[in-house]
C-alpha cells in the first residue's frame, strides 16, 4: 500500500538571512536616505562643539552615568524638530528605524537616549544653546559662500501656544502680580503666564511672536527676534535689521511703517521698500497701489520659511513660559536653515 503524498507547502520569498540587515541598508543607500545629504553638507561636530562652548556639559563629582556624545543629541535634537517628533515618538522612532539609528550613531550602542534624557538635554542647553545652533549654521552657509544679499525682508508671525482658561478672581489676583491661593504647585506648572493675547484680522489669537530677517537672495533666515503675541510687529524692525546683507533695500509689509522709522532708515542709508498704508480719509493713491504691489512680490519671499516651517510641524509651541517658548521657536529658525543650506547645496545654487 502506498503512502499517501504530503502536499507540499507552498513557497514564500521570506529567505532567512544572517546578513539581512546589511542587505537592507545596502538598498537603503541605492534608493537614497534623504539623511545622507544632511551628513554630507552639515558640520554636525562643529554644532556640537558650539553648543557645548555656550551650554558647558556638566561633570559629576561623584561619577554615574556619563552622558550621551552632543553631537547625537544635536542630530536627535533636529530630526525632532525637522519631523515634528514628540519626545516619546522620537524615543520610539530610534528604537525602530535603522536610519535614525545610523544617522545619530547609534548603530551598534546597546543604550539609546530615551524621551527623559532628550527633555534633559533641551533643558539643559535652553536659549543660549538654541542661539548657538543657529548661529553656527549661519556661519556653515557663510562658509559656504551663501551671504545675505539682496536685500533685507522683514515680517513676523503668531506662534499659538495652548490657551489659557482663568476665572475672574484668578485674573483679578494675577494683575497684581500674586499667584491664587487654590493652586497647587503641579497646577501652577501648567499655566503659562507668560503667552498674551492679541487680535489680527478680527480674529483672538493666543501665543507668542516670531519676527524674521530673509535675505531676498537665498531666502535664509538671518535674524530672529521674539516676544509674545501681544507685542507689535514693528517693535522688532530695528532688532532684525541685518548689517551684513550686502544690499541697503529693506522690504516690510503695511504694519511696519512710520514717519519716524522711515526717517532713521533714511538716515542709516537704507532704501525704504516698506508698504504704504492708507489713513481714515486719506486712501491711497494709485501710484501707492502700484508701489504695493511691486513691494509686494518681493516681500511675499519671506512667507516660504513661514510656510516650510509649518511643514515641518506648523507654528505651534507645547510647552509653558516664555523661555521653553523662546527655545522652540529659534530651533524652528535654525531647522529651517540647516534644510535651507542642504537644499541650496543639492540643487547647485552656485554662491555669488
Amino acid at each position: 500500500m502506498t503512502k499517501p503524498k504530503m502536499p507540499k507547502s507552498p513557497k514564500s520569498a521570506i529567505k532567512p538571512d544572517l546578513f539581512a540587515a546589511d542587505l537592507r541598508k545596502q538598498k537603503i543607500d541605492r534608493m537614497g536616505d534623504p539623511l545622507v545629504a544632511f551628513e554630507t553638507h552639515i558640520d554636525f561636530a562643529a554644532l556640537a562643539a558650539d553648543v557645548d562652548q555656550a551650554a558647558p556639559r556638566p561633570v559629576s563629582p561623584q561619577g554615574g552615568r556619563p552622558p550621551f556624545p552632543t553631537e547625537t543629541m544635536v542630530r536627535i535634537l533636529f530630526l525632532k524638530r525637522v519631523n515634528n517628533l514628540s519626545d516619546e515618538q522620537m524615543e520610539y522612532q530610534l528604537l525602530d528605524r535603522m536610519s535614525y539609528q545610523r544617522f545619530c550613531g547609534l548603530m551598534d550602542s546597546a543604550s539609546i537616549p530615551d524621551r527623559t534624557t532628550m527633555w534633559t538635554f533641551e533643558n539643559r542647553i535652553g536659549e543660549v544653546g538654541a542661539q548657538a545652533l543657529f548661529d553656527g549654521i549661519e556661519r556653515q552657509l557663510l562658509k559656504h559662500g551663501y551671504i545675505a544679499r539682496g536685500g533685507h525682508i522683514i515680517d513676523a508671525t503668531l506662534v499659538p501656544a495652548p490657551k489659557q482658561h482663568f476665572s475672574k478672581d484668578d485674573k483679578e489676583m494675577l494683575k497684581e502680580g500674586a499667584m491664587p491661593a487654590d493652586w497647587s504647585p503641579a497646577k501652577r506648572r501648567q499655566k503659562d503666564l507668560d503667552a498674551t493675547w492679541t487680535k489680527k484680522h478680527g480674529k483672538s489669537h493666543h501665543g507668542y511672536k516670531l519676527s524674521i530677517n530673509v535675505d531676498k537672495r537665498y531666502k535664509v533666515i538671518r535674524k530672529i527676534e521674539t516676544g509674545t503675541a501681544a507685542t507689535h510687529d514693528s517693535q522688532h524692525f530695528e532688532a532684525v535689521l541685518n548689517t551684513s546683507n550686502t544690499s541697503r533695500d529693506v522690504y516690510a509689509d503695511k504694519g511696519y511703517p512710520s514717519a519716524e522709522r522711515e526717517a532713521q532708515l533714511q538716515e542709516a542709508g537704507y532704501r525704504n521698500h516698506i508698504q504704504r498704508k492708507g489713513q481714515r480719509n486719506h486712501p491711497l493713491s494709485e501710484r501707492q497701489k502700484q508701489r504695493n504691489q511691486c513691494i509686494a512680490r518681493v516681500r511675499a519671499r519671506v512667507e516660504h520659511p513661514f510656510a516650510a516651517i509649518a511643514q515641518m510641524g506648523g507654528k505651534f509651541i507645547r510647552t509653558i513660559g516664555q523661555a521653553r517658548a523662546n527655545f522652540a521657536m529659534t530651533m524652528m529658525a535654525a531647522s529651517y536653515n540647516l534644510k535651507r543650506l542642504v537644499y541650496l547645496k543639492q540643487a547647485g545654487v552656485v554662491a555669488f
